[in-house]
C-alpha cells in the first residue's frame, strides 16, 4: 500500500514544534505513525502543503501528520475500509462519549459533516477520488473513573471520570491533546484493554494466575504486566504494578512506587518517589520524592526532589526545581480554559487539569503553578516574591534570563520559525 503523509506544520505552544515531532507513549509521533503502518505499507510520500496528491491508480493511504492513532483502531479501520471496497474517510459521531469529551474540545484538525467529524485519515483502495464515503469506526468507550472530589473543593461531587476508548484516533491540536493521548487515550486504554481481555480470555487469565504464582508475586506485580528491559536495577522494596513497561539501563532506588507507566530507556528514579499513570521519557532524572500524577515527561527533563505534578506536560531537556507544585484544580469552581489550536483561550471541558512547559526550560525551587498556564520553551523562572506563583502563562520574553549579565549562555532553541531569506 502507498502511503502519503500530509505535513501538519502549525507549532503546538509552548513547544513551539510541530505534533509529529512531539513525544507520546515516550516515541516521536512520526516514529509512532510509522511502527503502526509498517505492516500494510511498501512505499511513502511526504507532501508539503498544497502540494497535490499523487495521481498512482493503486492502494493508497492519506493521513495528517499530527493524528495519533494505535494499533487497535488503525486495525479495525484498514479492515472496514477493504471490505467496503471503496474510498472512505475516517469520521466520529458528534455523540461518542470518548471523542466527545476528550478529542473535540480545543480541536481544530476535525471536519463538521452534519452528526459526524472528519479526521484527515482516507483510504482509497485505486488511487484518488472525490467521492468519499464516511467511515465510523467503533471506538469502545467504557467510563473509568479517576479522582474523588469532595463537594466542599468544587461543584461536583463522587468521582470525576474518563470517556477510555479501547480504540484510539486523535488529532494534536493543543498540549491537552498530547495528556489525552497519553493518558486518557494511552495508558488508560492499554489497562481497560488488559481487564477486557482478562474478563473474555480464560486461556490468558489462566496462565496470568499461573505465572504470578510460579513467580510469588501479587498479580499486578508479575511479569506478565510488568514488562522490564535490559541492564535495569531495581530495589527490592520498590513497588511497580502493571500494566508498565519499563526500558533499558533504568536505575529505580528504594521506596519508589511506580504505578500503570510507561519508562523509558537511560531513566533515573531515586527513593521514594511516587509515579502513577504517567509517561517518563527517556534519560530523565527524578530525585528523592519527586511525584508524577497523570503526568507526561519527555525526555532528558529533570524533576527535582519533592515536586508534585498533577496532568502536566513537560518537554525535552527541561529542569524542575525542587519543592515545586503544579496544581490541577481551580479552588472557586471555574471553568478552566486552556490554549486550543488557534493558541486562543477555549473551554477544556475538563473539571482538574495542571499546566504545560516547554522544552530546554530551566524552573527555579518552590514555584506553585495554576491549573492550564503554559510556560514557553526556552523560558528560565527564578524563584522571588514576583515569580513564585504563576497564575499566568508565561512567554519566552517574559524570561528571567534576559535579565541576566549572562543571559547568552541560555540560548533559544525553540523560538517560531524565522522566514528563510531569499538567495541571490
Amino acid at each position: 500500500m502507498y502511503k502519503i503523509i500530509l505535513q501538519a506544520p502549525k507549532l503546538i505552544t509552548p513547544f513551539n514544534e510541530p505534533a509529529r515531532d512531539l513525544r507520546i507513549q515516550n516515541q516521536p509521533l512520526w516514529l509512532h505513525q510509522r511502527n503502526i503502518l509498517a505492516p500494510y505499507t511498501t512505499k511513502e510520500k511526504e507532501l508539503k502543503p498544497k502540494e497535490h496528491l499523487p495521481t498512482d491508480r493503486e492502494e493508497m493511504l492519506v493521513y495528517r501528520d499530527n493524528l495519533f492513532f494505535d494499533e487497535e483502531y488503525f486495525t479495525a479501520f484498514i479492515k472496514a475500509a477493504r471490505k467496503k471496497g471503496r474510498a472512505v474517510r475516517a469520521a466520529f459521531s458528534a455523540e461518542d462519549p470518548a471523542f466527545k469529551e476528550h478529542a473535540l474540545p480545543l480541536a481544530t484538525s476535525y471536519t463538521p459533516a452534519g452528526n459526524l467529524y472528519l479526521a484527515d485519515l482516507w483510504y482509497y483502495p485505486r488511487g484518488p477520488v472525490a467521492d468519499v464515503e464516511p467511515l465510523l469506526i467503533d471506538l469502545e468507550p467504557r467510563e473509568m473513573g479517576y479522582y474523588h472530589v469532595p463537594t466542599y473543593m468544587a461543584d461536583q461531587s463522587g468521582d470525576l471520570t474518563f470517556q477510555v476508548p479501547l480504540r484510539t484516533l486523535i488529532a494534536i491540536d493543543s498540549w491537552v491533546h498530547i495528556f489525552i493521548a497519553d493518558i486518557v487515550f494511552g495508558l488508560f486504554s492499554r489497562g481497560a484493554r488488559f481487564e477486557k481481555r482478562i474478563n473474555e480470555d480464560l486461556g490468558f487469565k489462566l496462565g496470568f494466575l499461573a505465572r504470578a504464582l510460579y513467580e510469588g508475586k501479587q498479580l499486578l506485580e508479575c511479569s506478565a504486566v510488568v514488562k522490564v528491559g535490559r541492564n535495569c536495577v531495581i530495589n527490592p522494596s520498590a513497588v511497580i504494578y502493571g500494566p508498565t513497561t519499563i526500558g533499558d539501563n533504568v536505575h529505580i532506588d528504594a521506596g519508589t512506587v511506580i504505578d500503570n507507566c510507561i519508562i523509558g530507556n537511560n531513566v533515573n528514579i531515586s527513593q521514594d518517589v511516587q509515579l502513577m499513570l504517567s509517561v517518563v521519557g527517556d534519560g530523565a532524572f527524578l530525585p528523592f520524592r519527586a511525584a508524577l500524577f497523570m503526568t507526561t515527561v519527555m525526555e532528558n527533563s529533570m524533576i527535582a526532589q519533592n515536586t508534585c505534578l498533577q496532568m502536566c506536560v513537560v518537554g525535552r531537556n527541561t529542569f524542575i526545581g525542587a519543592g515545586s507544585t503544579f496544581t490541577d484544580y481551580n479552588l472557586v469552581p471555574a471553568p478552566i480554559r486552556a490554549l486550543d489550536g488557534n493558541n486562543e483561550l477555549s473551554l477544556s471541558n475538563r473539571p482538574v487539569i495542571g499546566s504545560a512547559v516547554g522544552h530546554n526550560c530551566r524552573l527555579g525551587s518552590g514555584m506553585i503553578v495554576y491549573p492550564a498556564r503554559t510556560i514557553e520553551s526556552d523560558v528560565v523562572l527564578v524563584a522571588s516574591k514576583d515569580r513564585r506563583v504563576i497564575d499566568k502563562s508565561i512567554r519566552y520574553d517574559d524570561s528571567d534570563h534576559h535579565k541576566f549579565k549572562f543571559s547568552g549562555l541560555h540560548q533559544r532553541l525553540y523560538g517560531p520559525k524565522k522566514p528563510e531569506l531569499e538567495s541571490w
